[in-house]
C-alpha cells in the first residue's frame, strides 16, 4: 500500500510545486517540470512512493485567449519523457486532480467544453510521461443543476464524448454534498469509469444502506485486476478557529469559529487509519491518497504511528 499527498511539499523547504508566476511573466511548464523533478528526488529520499502533481504544471495550457501558451506540452516532450522515467525508476505513483473550474456535467455547453480541453490536455501530460493506467485524472460530477439525475447522465453522456486518451485516465470521486458513491456508482454501470472513494466525503454524504466496509469494496471493484486502485483518506478538522477580535462602540469582541465537517485537518487521526485498515480486511491491494494540510510531513508521521501502533497491519499491507 503506497502512502501519498497532494501538491505542496512542507518537509523540505525551498520545493516549489509548479510555475505560479502570472501570464505577463511568461511562465512555462519546463520551470514546472524542474521543480518536479527536485520532489520527486526528495519523494525517493523519504520513501514517499505516491504524488498528486498540481494541475497547473503547463500555466494557462488551455486558456482560450492566450494561444502562446497552448504548445508547452509539445515543447517539454523530452523533459516529460524524463521525468516519467525517474517516477517510475522510484515506484512513484502519480496523479493529478483538475482544478475545481473543470465541470464536465455543467449546463453551459462552453464549460463543459473548456472543461473536457482540460481533461485532454492533463491526459496528454501523463501520455508524454510514458507512466501506466495507474496514473489517473481524479475528477467530480460537478453541480446539481437543480436535477441530480440529469445531471449525472449530461457526465456519462460528456465522458464517453472525450477521446479515449482521456477516458483511459479519468476517474471519478465522489463528494462532500452532492453525489455519493452511490450515484457515481451509477456512473460507472452506464461508463466503466473507475471510481475513487473518498472516506471523509463518504461520511458526510453517505449513501443510505451501504455501510463503510461495502462502500469501499464497491469503490475497489470497479478497478481491472491489473491496476491498483486508490482511495482517499483525510480526518476532518475539529478545532476552533483563530480568535477574532472585531472593534464594536470601542470595545473588544471575541468570537470563535467552528469548522466544518468536510474541512481537512492538518495531521490524521492515526485511529481512524487503523479502522480502516482493518475494515480493508480481505480486500484487494489498494493505495491511499492523503488529504491533508500538513502534507507530506503528515504522512510521515502517520507513518510513525503506524508502526509503533499497528506493526501487524503494516506488514501485513506493505505500508509504504
Amino acid at each position: 500500500m503506497r502512502l501519498g499527498f497532494a501538491v505542496k511539499v512542507l518537509g523540505q523547504p525551498g520545493l516549489k510545486s509548479n510555475d505560479t508566476r502570472r501570464w505577463q511573466s511568461s511562465p512555462h511548464m519546463s520551470v514546472s517540470l524542474a521543480y518536479l523533478r527536485d520532489i520527486l528526488v526528495y519523494l525517493q529520499q523519504a520513501r514517499v512512493r505516491m504524488y498528486r502533481m498540481s494541475s497547473d504544471l503547463a500555466p494557462y495550457l488551455t486558456h482560450p485567449d492566450m494561444p502562446q501558451f497552448h504548445r508547452q506540452v509539445e515543447e517539454c516532450t523530452l523533459e516529460l519523457a524524463a521525468i516519467g522515467q525517474l517516477a517510475r525508476q522510484n515506484d512513484i505513483r502519480l496523479s493529478v486532480h483538475p482544478a475545481a473550474h473543470v465541470v464536465l456535467d455543467a449546463c453551459d455547453e462552453q464549460i463543459a467544453a473548456h472543461s473536457a480541453a482540460d481533461l485532454v490536455a492533463q491526459a496528454n501530460i501523463l501520455d508524454r510521461m510514458e507512466l501506466g493506467l495507474d496514473a489517473v485524472i481524479v475528477t467530480h460530477v460537478g453541480g446539481l443543476y437543480g436535477n441530480k439525475e440529469a445531471s449525472l447522465d449530461r457526465f456519462a453522456a460528456r465522458y464517453e464524448q472525450l477521446p479515449e486518451s482521456a477516458r483511459r485516465r479519468l476517474v471519478l470521486e465522489n463528494d462532500e454534498r452532492a453525489y455519493t458513491i452511490g450515484d457515481t456508482y451509477r456512473v460507472y454501470q452506464q461508463t466503466g469509469i473507475r471510481l475513487v472513494l473518498d472516506q471523509l466525503h463518504y461520511f458526510c454524504n453517505p449513501t443510505p444502506g451501504l455501510d463503510p466496509g461495502e462502500a469501499l469494496r464497491l469503490a475497489l471493484s470497479t478497478w481491472p485486476e491489473d491496476q491498483t486502485p486508490k482511495i482517499h483518506f483525510s480526518t476532518p478538522c475539529t478545532a476552533l478557529g483563530a480568535l477574532k477580535r472585531d472593534g464594536q462602540l470601542g470595545r473588544a469582541q471575541a468570537t470563535l469559529r467552528e469548522p466544518s465537517l468536510t474541512q481537512h485537518a492538518d495531521l490524521l487521526d492515526p485511529f481512524s487509519f487503523i479502522d480502516l485498515l482493518r475494515l480493508a480486511d480481505g480486500c484487494r491491494d489498494f493505495d491511499v491518497m492523503l488529504e491533508c494540510k500538513a502534507k507530506d510531513i503528515a504522512l510521515l508521521r502517520l507513518r510513525r504511528h503506524l508502526a509503533r501502533l499497528a506493526p501487524d497491519l503494516v506488514a501485513s499491507r506493505a505500508i509504504s
